[in-house]
């Protein structure tokens, strides 16, 4: 009985409107949300045993941050949805192009139930109102749009770290529909939008953009062998060296070159080459600790632990030169005592051959400052050749 009054009142309805060949707003949405005829629990074509197709697009607005500790990077989005709904057609009851749907009335139409695959955290974003927009065209075509902030993983190769170059993901699948029912497919024109301003260079401040972002479709099946809908963008982000060079290559460099200036110093001032050998060692052991504070704990060396443990190496190789110095010095000066007591003994003897300790030692510094940058170029030759040409 009700259903009967149901009909014979939208009957009277769209008999009158026709007559005035006008309808408000407000009626012609009271009408298609109508329960008893519209249902968003259940997909537009579900009936019809067709997929609906759901145009997607994502507008990248910020990437905020990409954290190599937690291997993962946020940014804010669009989240633009576009698909056909027969049953929102309103072509034939009135020549409004497009009904913008209250936030309190999005609820009542059917929607997409996309996610993001690799998310870590997220959030809508609700200042001043819920940041969602939802219109109905005519011919049934909806468009729904939603702004978030995202965390999502990613999971980075630190080999060559800090020439590195990462490729994040952002995974987007239907949580509940199989294929046969929902299909997401790419807007065809736009697909991702990011970076559109001719002043937007698309960089970040520790990285940039070294190849076009790349979209593609996929399928991927859960854990209960059910086939979904997913579809897949790619950033491939090259890090920049800038900050690195000025903060770690170079300073390092520097103190490996201070290290060698004991090199230059007489050996009489041992107080000045220990002092400068304990103080590069021990600047080189906090600019290390420094470094690896900001990057996760892994069981493969990069190529700043290289960089670090080389410059140590060295510096540390300049202080045992140093050690070998004062051996020798500390030997003069017993021999130089010895030969004291022989001319106070008055002993006449064969004279015999003896080592001059200190001439070994100046022989020595001679030798190191030519052998210490030499070999400290040829790192950087080999260093440098390696992991920029990789």
């Amino acid at each position: 009985m009700n259903t009967l009054f149901t009909s014979l009142w939208t009957v009277l309805l769209l008999g009158r409107l026709v007559r005035s060949q006008q309808m408000q707003r407000r009626d012609i949405l009271n009408y298609l949300l109508n329960s008893s005829k519209y249902d968003s629990r259940i997909a537009p074509d579900y009936e019809k045993d067709v997929a609906t197709e759901v145009d997607v697009q994502l507008d990248i607005k910020s990437i905020d941050s990409i954290s190599a500790i937690s291997m993962d990077y946020s940014l804010n989005v669009f989240l633009q949805q576009k698909w056909r709904d027969p049953r929102l057609n309103f072509s034939h009851i009135s020549n409004i192009s497009v009904l913008e749907i209250n936030q309190r009335r999005i609820g009542d139409v059917w929607a997409p139930d996309t996610f993001f695959k690799n998310e870590k955290s997220a959030r809508f974003h609700n200042v001043t109102v819920p940041n969602k927009l939802l219109h109905i065209h005519n011919d049934g075509s909806v468009l729904y749009s939603m702004r978030l902030s995202l965390t999502l993983s990613c999971m980075m190769d630190l080999r060559y770290f800090p020439m590195d170059d990462q490729t994040c993901s952002i995974l987007m699948e239907s949580f509940g529909y199989s294929k046969e029912n929902v299909a997401l497919r790419w807007n065809s024109k736009e697909p991702v939008i990011y970076g559109l301003d001719d002043n937007d260079e698309q960089s970040l401040p520790q990285f940039y953009f070294y190849k076009p972002i790349e979209t593609e479709g996929c399928f991927s099946v859960n854990s209960f062998n059910i086939e979904r809908s997913c579809l897949k963008v790619k950033l491939f982000l090259q890090r920049n060296l800038g900050f690195y060079m000025s903060q770690v290559f170079i300073p390092s460099m520097l103190i490996v070159i201070l290290s060698w200036i004991s090199f230059w110093i007489h050996v009489d001032y041992l107080p000045a080459r220990v002092s400068l050998g304990v103080i590069c060692v021990l600047t080189m052991t906090t600019q290390s600790s420094g470094i690896r504070s900001s990057l996760p704990v892994l069981s493969y060396i990069k190529a700043i632990d290289v960089w670090l443990a080389a410059g140590l190496l060295f510096v540390f190789a300049a202080l045992l030169e140093f050690a070998y110095i004062m051996v020798q010095t500390i030997k003069h000066r017993k021999q130089a005592k010895n030969n004291e007591k022989d001319e106070e003994s008055m002993q006449i003897a064969e004279p015999q051959a003896k080592t001059d300790f200190m001439d070994r030692a100046r022989r020595v510094d001679r030798v190191s400052r030519i052998v210490f940058p030499l070999c400290y170029a040829v790192f950087n030759l080999v260093f440098w050749a390696v992991y920029l040409t990789k």
